[in-house]
């Protein structure tokens, strides 16, 4: 028994879930961009997951938890969601006919929110962060009898998010270095899992902000760490209490965790502004924030990296990203 046989994932699910996932979240660009490459000291290919209605990869698994769930007679879902995974979960379950709820922390991106209820779902405020919102989506799914989609826990969320990890396969076979985000960890298990599957020579690394490193601890510790907040502008990569089936995926398929910290991110999302063109949400940077603080460690090296989403404020976009660099500006 080898040690992938122990993850929750398997090759044939992750293929069959392709033909489960309309084809506009699939075939994402996997572009090598050579002026970012020079500028952080390695060959980067960055794998665009932001050229879709939801402007995110959720769209990949909430179109396979979908299925999962028509499958089993849901009329109704439910999940807790920092924005991302609500957008994708409505976006496919209204084109299928069931209702969805939303619940969200009340902190949660107003941006991220607002374009839940256009695409239609109900929206519930619930505490201060991700985990009050996990308890009361759950609380509904009980009292209410909706279908209950919990994020990186569902191995629907990440047999979806895992069909990137075939196309980077696909398209790139001697790929070298590949830089995931994690939050709840269903792209770093699906990709891990697949790239250690097909492509076993390539590293896979997740990153996540220091200010919300509850995974990465857990990795570290090889069981699961609680932390008390969540401090940082990544909120799509921000959680505080690690689902222990997920972990116990990560720490066999990802190669290692590093954190990241906030002028970092920043300065990664200025990165790709600047040298790609892209306006990307803070977690989407992720993997350039690595690059940036351990450029030795890439050196010379072919890196992909998954940019994950694009779903930020207009003026936090400027602040974090236009404005330091107006002093420099030519006029």
């Amino acid at each position: 028994m080898s040690d992938l046989d122990r993850v929750r994932l398997r090759l044939d699910r992750i293929r069959a879930a392709v033909g489960e996932i309309d084809p506009l979240f699939l075939d994402t660009p996997a572009l090598e961009c050579a002026p970012l490459g020079r500028a952080l000291g390695c060959s980067m290919t960055l794998k665009i997951e932001t050229l879709n209605p939801v402007r995110s990869f959720k769209g990949r698994g909430a179109e396979t938890v979908v299925a999962a769930a028509r499958e089993k007679g849901a009329s109704r879902m439910v999940c807790a969601s920092a924005g991302n995974l609500g957008q994708a979960l409505t976006y496919s379950g209204t084109r299928r006919g069931l209702d969805v709820t939303v619940v969200a922390a009340c902190t949660a991106n107003p941006l991220k929110l607002r374009r839940i209820t256009d695409l239609g779902a109900q929206v519930r405020l619930e505490g201060e962060d991700i985990e009050d919102a996990r308890l009361l989506a759950r609380e509904i799914a009980e009292t209410e009898g909706a279908y209950l989609v919990e994020d990186s826990l569902d191995l629907a969320t990440c047999e979806g998010a895992a069909t990137i990890g075939l196309e980077l396969v696909r398209d790139d076979p001697a790929l070298d270095v590949v830089l995931v985000a994690v939050g709840g960890g269903a792209m770093a298990s699906g990709v891990g899992y697949v790239v250690r599957s097909l492509a076993g020579h390539a590293q896979v690394i997740g990153v996540q902000p220091a200010g919300a490193p509850a995974m990465s601890l857990s990795w570290r510790r090889g069981t699961v760490v609680e932390t008390d907040r969540i401090e940082t502008i990544a909120d799509g990569a921000a959680g505080r209490c690690p689902i222990p089936e997920v972990l116990d995926d990560l720490l066999v398929v990802l190669d290692d965790m590093t954190l990241v910290g906030e002028d970092s991110i920043k300065a990664g999302m200025r990165a790709l502004h600047e040298h790609a063109g892209l306006v990307v949400e803070p977690s989407a940077a992720l993997g350039i924030a690595a690059v940036l603080e351990q450029p030795e460690r890439f050196a010379g090296r072919r890196v992909t990296t998954i940019l994950c989403g694009s779903n930020v404020e207009p003026a936090d976009f400027a602040q974090w990203v236009l404005e330091p660099s107006a002093g420099t500006s030519r006029r």
